[in-house]
């Protein structure tokens, strides 16, 4: 392993203003963002969908730092032949991998899920890195719900974690280390603080087992949020100021950079979050953004499968991530939004 050389690119990953577009959508996911657009989830759909953010190069060159890809699309090639690895890179960008292979129930854990594909994991990634891929994510599910999470979920969750991301610093790829509390609940951004603060502590107590190299990964963490179905919602002072504290509670300095999941957000708002923390100032790491959603559902309803849209779509495209771009120095302003261009 070489430390220097991860280092870097961690860094590259989470530089001033730039920040990670995460176009991981599995086959099955992509199809229900393509469904409420009218768009066939076809192969070529989703290359072209895909290719079209790619060469949205003032997103790509200015904004982006980094490109999580899933496995088809990381080997697809554009309609010209240039493989869409390679269209990142063209643009300055750094491509990246989803390693993990989805979730399972968890034996004696009811409602709980474990994340597997830890399994041949070690020559997979040696082919993603001589596909072109210098960083990769592995995601862990923690719900909040009735008698849950349990220990045993979480133990289970941050161990596998950790050691994903051991053997992607062995194969000389930067871990992103995404333990996602969700928000789908009803529970207070008091309780999901509780509950993450928790999922962080056991994340690095792991990773400090396992020893990976905090200088060498990124982590990409949910905010301290009230449940989508919470009757009191949080305002954005609030959210950022916990979710400041939470992560200074928890996160060690030598992270380079904290990358945030929108997490079901809207676009407007997981970014008001993030400026709002980086407003706060006096941080250990950078904190920028790690988002798909957030940053896709514009151009998504913009492009609708149609050749035509693409320019609109790509200015929808570089719209968000410029509006994220700014958050991530905490100079996002809420009439930013309206001046998008036509």
């Amino acid at each position: 392993m070489n430390l220097a050389d991860l280092n870097k690119i961690a860094q590259a990953m989470v530089a001033p203003g730039r920040g990670i577009l995460a176009a991981d959508e599995s086959s099955g996911t992509i199809k229900k963002r393509f469904d409420p657009i009218g768009v066939e989830s076809t192969e070529d759909n989703r290359r072209d969908y895909r290719e079209m953010m790619f060469r949205s190069r003032d997103a790509m060159s200015k904004y982006i730092s980094g490109v999580i890809l899933y496995d088809e699309t990381f080997w697809q090639k554009a309609k010209d032949g240039t493989p869409l690895v390679k269209l990142i890179e063209q643009a300055g960008s750094i491509p990246g991998i989803k390693v993990d292979e989805g979730t399972q129930p968890l034996p004696g854990c009811p409602g709980e899920l474990i994340t597997v594909g830890l399994d041949k994991l070690a020559e997979r990634l040696k082919k993603y890195y001589e596909g072109g891929a210098r960083f990769a994510k592995w995601r862990a599910v923690i719900d909040i719900g009735k008698g849950i999470p349990s220990y045993a979920a979480i133990r289970t969750n941050t161990h596998a974690l950790a050691r994903y991301a051991a053997l992607c610093q062995q194969a000389q790829i930067v871990p992103i280390v995404e333990p996602e509390v969700l928000m789908d609940g009803d529970h207070d951004i008091d309780r999901c603080y509780e509950v993450t603060e928790f999922v962080l502590k056991e994340t690095f107590q792991e990773l400090y087992y396992q020893k990976v190299a905090l200088e060498g990964m990124v982590l990409k963490p949910n905010m301290a949020i009230s449940g989508k179905k919470c009757a009191k919602q949080a305002s954005v002072d609030e959210v950022a100021a916990k979710t400041v504290r939470m992560l200074k509670n928890c996160a060690p300095s030598a992270v380079p950079g904290i990358a945030f999941l929108s997490g079901g957000q809207s676009d407007e708002q997981a970014t008001a979050h993030l400026d709002a923390m980086n407003r706060i100032g006096g941080l250990p790491w950078k904190l920028t953004f790690s988002y798909g959603r957030a940053l896709q559902a514009a151009p998504q309803k913009a492009w609708s499968g149609k050749t035509e849209n693409v320019p609109a779509a790509q200015r929808a495209f570089d719209h968000r991530a410029h509006m994220n771009s700014l958050a991530s120095k905490g100079e996002w302003k809420a009439d930013l939004e309206s001046k998008r261009a036509a």
